[in-house]
């Protein structure tokens, strides 16, 4: 696409996001700014998609064409596919016209349309179970010496959303500087993906440190219910007693995982926490957050926000010593 002829239509179609925004930068880079135009089928119909293309701009890229792209057009209805099938019996010469959705629309009038008179580019992503060959086969692509198993705890990490995984694969490429990259290296790098407010806040309590967590809570409590905060934590502290308690019968942290249907990074994770803690520290605390559930819940008159952020305190800060009896 960067040098061959362009043609009057493409149609990007499947569940590979970034190599959707690639194939557009692509595009885009054949054109001047100004000759670009972007448009939501949410909003834009296909009569809409026709009237930009028809309006080749004063200030195109070198060839004085036009680019359009629209977004979602699975949302398009027959009256806009019929206006764009119009047009594209006779395209003004220069325009392209570049459909995106995010899924496959394998056999539909839009998709044989675009096949007959353009191109359909259908890119789409491996099941989530497999995942991690397509995060593999990106590191390798921006030069990213990194085994299966790196890629795996990216993924694991990250979560299936590929364009943040495409977004923390290009930061550990520019990290690396055409250095080896392994599991370590991403679990220390990589950022979370949708819940990283609350992951900040269970590590930050798994490592103990209070100023940590006290801050997590406050840039948590913007995304997040303080009883949903709870919940997960108590979760969390749940799978580190049951992990350590595994740990002691001699698991391994796969034969961990696997017993309490985690995947291996949080399980691992689990257990770095359960390191910082003992198994009356573990059970006190699961009390605690127990209490915690019942306050929120109407049992306390402080805000909801208040005992949270108590019970945070006594959940991580470690028992006071007992106080041995004053010599005579």
């Amino acid at each position: 696409m960067s040098s061959d002829p362009l043609l009057p239509v493409y149609l990007l179609t499947g569940s590979d996001r970034p190599k959707h925004l690639r194939a557009l930068r692509r595009l885009r880079a054949r054109f001047g700014p100004e000759a670009v135009e972007q448009l939501s089928a949410e909003v834009a119909s296909g009569a809409d998609a026709v009237a930009a293309c028809n309006a080749l701009g004063l200030f195109g890229g070198t060839g004085g064409g036009r680019l359009v792209i629209v977004e979602g057009v699975d949302r398009w209805r027959k009256a806009d596919v019929d206006a764009v099938a119009e047009y594209l019996g006779n395209p003004v010469e220069g325009a392209v016209l570049t459909l995106v959705v995010d899924g496959a629309l394998r056999g539909s009038a839009l998709s044989d349309l675009s096949a007959k008179r353009g191109q359909v580019l259908h890119y789409d992503v491996p099941k989530s179970n497999n995942l991690h060959k397509w995060a593999h086969a990106e590191l390798k692509r921006l030069g990213v010496s990194a085994d299966v198993e790196a890629a795996r705890a990216l993924v694991e990490l990250v979560g299936d959303d590929t364009v943040a995984l495409a977004g923390e694969i290009e930061k550990l490429a520019a990290w690396a500087g055409g250095e080896p990259v392994g599991r370590t290296d991403v679990e220390q790098l990589a950022t979370p993906g949708r819940e990283a407010a609350a992951w900040a806040l269970t590590d930050a309590w798994g490592q103990r440190d209070l100023p940590a967590l006290l801050e997590a809570c406050e840039l948590a409590l913007e995304r997040k219910e303080p009883f949903l905060l709870a919940v997960g934590l108590a979760s969390h502290v749940g799978r580190v007693r049951a992990g350590q308690a595994l740990a002691e019968e001699g698991l391994s942290t796969r034969e961990i995982a696997g017993r309490l249907k985690m995947k291996e990074f949080p399980a691992r994770k689990a257990l770095q926490h359960a390191e910082r803690y003992s198994r009356g520290e573990l059970d006190e605390a699961l009390v605690r957050l127990a209490e915690l559930d019942a306050a929120i819940k109407g049992a306390s008159r402080l805000s909801a926000e208040l005992e949270l952020l108590r019970a945070l305190i006594d959940v991580t800060r470690p028992a006071a010593p007992a106080l041995s009896a004053a010599a005579d």
